[in-house]
């Protein structure tokens, strides 16, 4: 089913996946013990509801469709493993211990989005 999808309204939903995932890691300081499966996909679905194209180009048929939520709960894990596993460039990197030691933070980061934030985490408190 979610193969059956054209590759517009396919990149469309992945990037609502993706921008999604990271506004919610934001919204909860990229806190892990703040992280709930089931507020993510409530975030998610108020975001591809009220934002997101490829929502009302999909069948309702479809939308109503266990094996296609199924489809789309294994693209959300692959999505957020993509995630998590890219590594902070090293410009991200350079930028961050330059802010950290101007500031005297330590933050820790993992994953390039996180470092995304992080990195505008410091801009923000040495522009305060």
């Amino acid at each position: 089913m979610y193969k059956d999808l054209s590759s517009g309204v396919k990149i469309s939903l992945t990037r609502s996946i993706s921008t999604s995932f990271e506004a919610y890691l934001a919204k909860i300081g990229w806190d892990e013990g703040k992280f709930s499966m089931e507020e993510f996909m409530k975030f998610w679905q108020a975001y591809f509801t009220e934002s997101a194209a490829w929502y009302d180009k999909i069948p309702n048929d479809l939308l109503v469709n266990p094996d296609f939520h199924e489809e789309i709960a294994q693209k959300i894990d692959e999505v957020i493993e993509k995630i998590l596993n890219e590594e902070p460039t090293k410009k991200q990197i350079e930028s961050i211990e330059k802010l950290q030691k101007e500031l005297g933070t330590n933050y820790t980061y993992s994953c390039k989005a996180e470092a995304a934030y992080i990195e505008q985490l410091l801009k923000n408190q040495l522009n305060q």
